[in-house]
């Protein structure tokens, strides 16, 4: 299989490498000091792990290429509209995902079920907290978005989720926390004047987001339409 790699930093070296320890050649690595060569750059998939603010224009032009893509770039998901549609347009391959590692999407299912069966216990308050590293350019990561929104539709008591303190007992507060070497860490906290119920998924390396990445390349060759990591799964 041949790779173009959208954004080089330490993510796409990652991929990199496990996508030739995995027998896949790289043939372009595209990042901010090189976007034009996405013009002349041609593969079986393209794995986007770049910058909110390239990853729309990046996902675009692969479109428009006629070239699969895998997207893992948080924070310019307003935009995620118009590139499904331009997908439908082109008769196109576009996954997307805000985490590729297999334990966070199984963390995703635990935290749907968790928020179901607590919607019916109103003494329960819930608050999230997430931890990456200095390097992470949005703020709440993608990830927990993707958990205050399973728990969003869920609840009965909070209609939107916030990354700063309100006061108001309908906003799910998510702190997000920017520490040095920290691939990503992730709580979700229901507490009650009786006990805390608590979930918390913490990944010990890039390693398992990456291997995901190319795993799902591997298999969404010769697959059409917008997928996403429960169509991968098959859960």
């Amino acid at each position: 299989m041949k790779i173009i790699l959208l954004g080089y930093g330490k993510m796409g070296r990652t991929i990199d490498r496990i996508a030739q320890e995995r027998g896949h050649e790289v043939v372009a690595r595209i990042d901010i000091d090189n976007p034009e060569a996405l013009e002349t750059a041609d593969g079986d998939v393209a794995i986007e792990f770049s910058h909110p603010e390239a990853a729309f224009e990046n996902v675009r032009r692969c479109l428009l290429k006629g070239i699969p893509v895998v997207c893992g770039t948080t924070g310019w998901l307003s935009k995620k509209t118009e590139i499904e549609a331009l997908t439908k347009a082109n008769d196109g391959t576009f996954f997307y995902a805000s985490n590729y590692s297999v334990g966070v999407n199984l963390f995703f299912k635990v935290n749907e079920y968790l928020s179901h069966i607590l919607s019916a216990f109103p003494e329960y308050d819930v608050r999230m907290d997430e931890i990456h590293h200095m390097e992470k350019k949005d703020a709440p990561s993608g990830t927990a978005i993707t958990l205050a929104q399973a728990i969003l539709e869920h609840s009965k008591r909070k209609k939107r989720w916030v990354n700063e303190k309100t006061g108001k007992s309908e906003d799910l507060y998510i702190s997000s926390f920017r520490i040095d070497q920290v691939p990503g860490t992730h709580i979700v906290k229901y507490e009650s004047m009786i006990d805390d119920i608590e979930i918390k998924h913490t990944a010990h390396s890039r390693e398992g987001f990456a291997r995901g990445a190319v795993m799902v390349a591997e298999w969404i060759i010769g697959k059409k339409g917008i997928l996403t990591m429960d169509d991968y799964l098959d859960f």
